[in-house]
C-alpha cells in the first residue's frame, strides 16, 4: 500500500507542481490526466452515492466518525486507495485557521461533537426553523473536521441526508448554487486560534435546502420515520467501523483532483455543492 504521509505523496510525481502544490491525485485507474480523472471519478461516485440513497448498502446510522468513514469508503472505493481513511496532511481553504489538524486529534474531536449533536437532539419534533439551524450546526462541525483528502463535500452531504431521516424534512441540495454553498461553508469556519465554527453563516443555506418530507400533524411522525428513528437506537448486523473497512458494494467508481473551490491554499477538494 502506498504511504500517504506527505502532501506530495498523494500525487503522481510527474504531474506534481511544487510551486502550486497541485497535480493529479494517485488513483486506482492509474489516470494521469486530471481532466479525464475528474470525469471518471464523478461518473463512478454518482453511482456509489445512489447505491447508498437507494439503501443497497448497509451503512449503520451511528452518526460518528465510523459512519462518515463508511460513507466515504463506499463512495470512493473505486477511485482512491485511501478511501475511508483520514487525511494525513493539513488543508487550508480561504482561511489561515485551516481545517481540523490532522496531527493533533482535532478531526476526531469535531466528529465526536457531531455525534453528540445528532444523538442529543429531538429531530422528530423540530419545526423548519429549528431543523435548519440544527442542521447548520452539524454541518459546520463536520465541514471543519474535513477528514478526507478529497470528497468531504459529498460524504458530508450523505451524512446530513441520514440525519434528515430522523426528521420530517429532507434536503434538496440543488436549491442553492455551488458558489453560495462554498461561500457559506468558508465563512462558517472558526476564527484564527478558535475552535468553534460559525454555523449562523449556514442558516439561510439550510433554510433554503430543507423542505418538508410530507404533510403531517406537527410533532407526529410517519410510520417510516418512527422506524428510522428507532434504528438509531438499536444494533446493526455490523458496525459502522466494519462498513468503513469492508463496504457492501455493487457497481464501479472514479475520482478527481479538482481545484480548491474556496479559492484557497493548496487544498484540492469538493465543497458543499459537490
Amino acid at each position: 500500500m502506498t504511504a500517504f504521509d506527505t502532501w506530495e505523496s498523494y500525487f503522481y510525481p510527474e504531474t506534481y507542481n511544487r510551486a502550486t502544490g497541485e497535480g493529479t491525485l494517485r488513483n486506482l485507474f492509474g489516470e494521469r490526466d486530471a481532466g479525464v480523472l475528474h470525469e471518471k471519478e464523478y461518473a463512478r461516485t454518482r453511482r456509489r452515492q445512489q447505491e447508498i440513497r437507494d439503501r443497497r448498502v448497509d451503512i449503520p446510522r451511528t452518526f460518528d466518525a465510523a459512519h462518515l468513514k463508511a460513507l466515504h469508503r463506499h463512495v470512493f472505493q473505486d477511485v482512491f486507495e485511501w478511501a475511508g481513511a483520514y487525511r494525513t496532511v493539513e488543508i487550508y481553504k480561504g482561511s489561515p485557521r485551516g481545517f481540523a489538524s490532522a496531527k493533533t486529534g482535532e478531526i476526531e474531536r469535531y466528529l465526536s461533537d457531531v455525534h453528540t449533536m445528532v444523538t442529543g437532539a429531538d429531530w422528530a419534533r423540530m419545526d423548519h426553523a429549528a431543523f435548519s439551524a440544527a442542521s447548520a450546526h452539524v454541518f459546520a462541525w463536520t465541514n471543519q473536521a474535513h477528514p478526507f483528502r478529497e470528497g468531504n463535500g459529498r460524504s458530508s452531504k450523505l451524512l446530513m441526508e441520514h440525519v434528515s431521516e430522523l426528521s420530517p424534512f429532507r434536503f434538496e441540495w440543488e436549491r442553492v448554487d455551488v458558489d453560495r454553498w462554498n461561500e457559506a461553508s468558508m465563512l462558517s469556519g472558526p476564527d484564527m486560534f478558535a475552535y468553534e465554527p460559525h454555523p449562523e453563516e449556514l442558516y439561510q443555506v439550510f433554510q433554503t435546502v430543507a423542505v418538508g418530507r410530507e404533510q403531517q400533524a406537527p410533532g407526529q411522525l410517519s410510520d417510516e420515520l418512527e422506524q428510522l428513528r428507532s434504528l438509531t437506537r438499536t444494533s446493526y448486523p455490523r458496525s459502522a467501523a466494519e462498513a468503513a473497512k469492508d463496504p457492501q458494494c455493487g457497481g464501479s467508481g472514479s475520482g478527481t483532483a479538482s481545484r480548491d473551490q474556496y479559492g484557497a491554499h493548496r487544498g484540492l477538494g469538493d465543497g458543499m455543492g459537490r
